[in-house]
């Protein structure tokens, strides 16, 4: 049909658009010397014009009014069905919000994130802070778009909607009382284990670490033909296409664990993207389901698999090849509770898996102070102070490792963090299915073969992009809602297995 042609030309236009924002981001990140932050903020400030533009152009919406009843009489899971329904929701969402807001928006977040880097060096939050009061009045008139419409019951739901849609303030509340009410305990009983200091203590020169992290990566399924790996201040993943796929990580000679970790989180990023099906390619079902699935895929490539047990058995002799020290005289079972030892930290990307969600409690509860007014950005650092104090006990000494240690708000991101907390759920979840599904795949990952594991991600997630919403997808791979239990349980049981408790601490909640 002439009106399905004409939507698969738009989705191919906005797609290839997103592409290059994405390049200019990465590039931003990696590559572009600091002078040019001004230039690099107005091209995206055009580049978002064409975008928001071609989104709530009303040629869109008449298109998609025309094959509506189409679509209604075919299969409702059929790829043009639901490329109309991802596009209707993009549509109706963009069309409430100016193009000139949207620009704004895009321009404000590039210049903040140049003065959050900056911010970081001369650890000086008021270098940094106007740049965030900028951002934070252009969310509030961004969320004020959406008054009246009845769709979101709290304003801080319109936010959380752009990374994982449907996802609101009432659930990610209920979501994290629950959690802090069943991890402080964990925590307190694990951390009084007496673990202390890095998980891999002593010094590793940055061409170590490299060689180690190609030999890390090349092995779970990095692909050199497809992929690149560069150095950044704040790790972080960005395809511009199935077929083009960027990592970064930060090399730390006292801290392997950064890139180590920062490698296999951002590798499990990059396989979502990398395995999504040719067939979406240029359409917005080439995206992901949402931040939570996809953040979803790097906690499991970072937890799961590389603080797993298996996993130790088959990486500790790549780690004695390529670093040796002290890993020459260290068992898999040595390794396996050092990389889970409980400690309490005040970086969150440093954050060990039993206190991580802690770390994003601590954020969501700060941004949704920011945004229902209750709290000022000239506020925010002794807010976060005290939050630290009082979640985990830990005095901040330094803005850098406070309140300055993310790059999120400094791009703009607010409502993102929450995503994080959804992935590491989802992730205990479809570890379960996929134990399940391939009994072997544990016995397979301890002999350095991940195809297994590659394979079940790929088609029961990644190939199906966005053309299903997380929750969905997460049924039909597991067949079961988003629950706390599955992740609580894991946490527990792989505590006890480790050495780090000596008797169970939760009754397990039905």
């Amino acid at each position: 049909m002439k009106e399905l042609e004409e939507l698969r030309r738009r989705a191919r236009d906005m797609a290839d658009l997103n592409g290059i924002g994405g390049l200019l981001l990465w590039d931003q990140n990696t590559m572009m010397p600091p002078g040019g932050a001004g230039a690099r903020a107005d091209q995206f400030e055009a580049l978002e014009r064409i975008l928001h533009s071609q989104m709530t152009d009303p040629g869109l919406a008449r298109v998609l009014d025309a094959l509506e009843p189409w679509a209604a009489s075919e299969d409702p899971d059929s790829d043009d069905v639901r490329l109309i329904a991802a596009l209707r929701r993009d549509h109706e969402k963009a069309v409430r919000v100016p193009t000139e807001l949207a620009a704004a928006m895009s321009l404000a977040a590039a210049h903040a994130q140049q003065a959050w880097l900056e911010a970081r060096e001369k650890d000086d939050y008021r270098h940094f802070a106007p740049s965030l009061e900028r951002i934070m009045e252009l969310q509030h008139r961004y969320i004020a778009c959406f008054d009246g419409t009845g769709t979101f019951a709290h304003p801080y739901d319109v936010l959380l909607d752009d990374y994982e849609p449907g996802l609101t303030t009432a659930e990610v509340r209920t979501l994290f009382s629950v959690l802090q009410d069943e991890l402080v305990p964990l925590v307190t009983a694990a951390a009084a284990a007496g673990e202390d200091g890095r998980v891999f203590p002593g010094h590793y020169p940055v061409e170590d670490q490299q060689r180690f992290a190609q030999a890390l990566l090349g092995a779970v399924g990095y692909d050199p033909e497809h992929w690149r790996l560069d150095p950044s201040v704040h790790p972080f993943a960005r395809s511009l296409a199935h077929t083009d796929v960027r990592l970064t990580t930060r090399w730390e000679p006292d801290d392997l664990a950064m890139s180590f970790y920062s490698c296999l989180h951002e590798f499990g990023h990059g396989l979502y993207e990398a395995q999504m099906s040719p067939t979406h390619y240029r359409t917005t079902l080439g995206d992901a389901a949402g931040l939570g699935t996809h953040e979803s895929q790097s906690r499991l490539w970072e937890n799961l698999v590389g603080r797993g047990k298996p996993f130790m058995e088959w990486v500790l002799p790549v780690l004695r090849e390529h670093l040796g020290g002290a890993f020459a005289a260290q068992e898999p079972s040595d390794l396996y509770r050092a990389v889970n030892q409980v400690r309490l930290s005040l970086i969150r990307i440093e954050a060990d898996e039993t206190t991580y969600n802690l770390h994003i409690a601590l954020r969501f509860e700060l941004e949704l102070a920011l945004v229902e007014g209750r709290l000022s950005v000239a506020d925010l650092p002794d807010a976060w102070n005290e939050a630290t104090h009082r979640l985990l006990g830990l005095d901040t000494p330094s803005i850098g490792e406070g309140v300055l240690q993310d790059i999120h708000w400094g791009a703009g991101m607010i409502g993102y963090f929450p995503t994080y907390t959804i992935g590491n759920l989802m992730a205990a979840q479809l570890w379960d299915g996929l134990r399940s599904d391939v009994p072997d795949v544990e016995a397979a990952i301890a002999v350095g073969d991940f195809a297994p594991l590659r394979e079940w991600l790929r088609d029961n997630i990644h190939r199906h992009g966005r053309k299903f919403a997380s929750r969905e997808l997460l049924r039909r791979a597991t067949g079961e809602e988003l629950s706390v239990e599955p992740f609580l349980a894991y946490l527990e049981g792989k505590l006890l297995d480790a050495g780090l408790l000596t008797a169970p601490v939760r009754v397990p909640r039905t």
